[in-house]
């Protein structure tokens, strides 16, 4: 026998089904509209740290030219990280002739690649293609879809306008 509080109704002790699948409902939307505040905020810190990674790269990519007098000269991600941690000159002949310019503490590297927040390297380039007419280089990150369609224009040129581009965050642009 189950008790009722007084002046209750004992037939009317219990939630009804409907009422619970009710309040599940209610939980299952709050839930969907939390989850997906938290995906929004957390593609947004991938977005601001590969800003600032780009930026960081950027600024010894500058430091490189000062030092060597010309950008690495390079379409090989890996050997723009040995640039990088003072690993030659721009003809990229291998004789350490600097320090290194990043802390590699700060970045993600996977073997001898720089990572991106999405775990894809960054894209540069420089003098890589001839002719080569742009004044820079070219240093991005893909984005959260990783396409980039196509990777270089002629003369050296990134399309940020290209189907699949829109979402590439580029370090000197």
């Amino acid at each position: 026998m189950t008790l009722a509080p007084p002046g209750a109704n004992p037939a009317r002790a219990a939630f009804t089904l409907l009422e619970l699948l009710s309040v599940i409902t209610i939980i299952a939307l709050l839930a969907g509209i939390v989850l997906g505040f938290g995906r929004r905020a957390a593609e947004s810190g991938r977005i601001a740290r590969a800003r600032a990674e780009l930026a960081v790269l950027g600024a010894a990519l500058e430091n490189y030219k000062r030092t060597f007098g010309d950008y690495p000269r390079t379409e090989d991600e890996a050997q723009l990280l040995r640039a990088l941690l003072g690993g030659g000159g721009p003809a990229a002949d291998g004789v350490n002739k600097g320090r290194s310019l990043i802390e590699t503490a700060r970045f993600t590297i996977a073997g001898d690649v720089l990572l991106d927040p999405w775990s894809r390297p960054y894209v540069y380039a420089y003098q890589a293609i001839a002719p080569w007419s742009n004044p820079s280089y070219v240093l991005y990150s893909a984005g959260s879809d990783g396409r980039e369609n196509p990777r270089l224009l002629s003369g050296g040129f990134p399309d940020p306008g290209g189907d699949g581009n829109a979402d590439n965050l580029y370090a000197n642009h």
